[in-house]
């Protein structure tokens, strides 16, 4: 059975080009352009990775990645931005994933496309 990644990015372009990168490599791949539609989408699909951007309308990738846990508490969290001020919202959020025994990795957008893969490899073979 492939692997499952929900891929969340409010910016079409990107999220096309991954879908296709991640497709290409034999993963499972669902879209969704907003953390709402997202979370509308593990209702039928519990992903076993979470790949969102950061900064975005509405919920933003943090919001979004406790939320998805709570439904798929096995799902790997990489979250991504290419936004500065993204570290500071890091930090705000820390304590509760670490409170919760979460995890996740930031990475910086854009991503290389070895990059990603590499590090989705990671994340799939590393201890929750």
């Amino acid at each position: 059975m492939p692997i499952r990644i929900l891929l969340v990015d409010d910016e079409k372009a990107i999220l096309d080009s991954l879908a296709e990168i991640l497709q290409s490599a034999g993963y499972e791949v669902r879209s969704a352009s907003s953390g709402l539609e997202a979370l509308d989408k593990t209702a039928q699909f519990c992903p076993n990775v979470l790949l969102t951007d950061v900064l975005m309308p509405g919920l933003n990738g943090f919001e979004l990645a406790l939320l998805v846990k709570q439904k798929c508490p096995d799902c790997r969290l990489l979250l991504f931005s290419g936004q500065a001020a993204t570290a500071m919202l890091a930090q705000s959020f820390a304590p509760t994933f670490t409170a919760l025994g979460h995890r996740f990795e930031l990475l910086p957008k854009p991503l290389h496309p070895e990059a990603l893969l590499l590090k989705l490899e990671q994340s799939l073979t590393s201890a929750a």
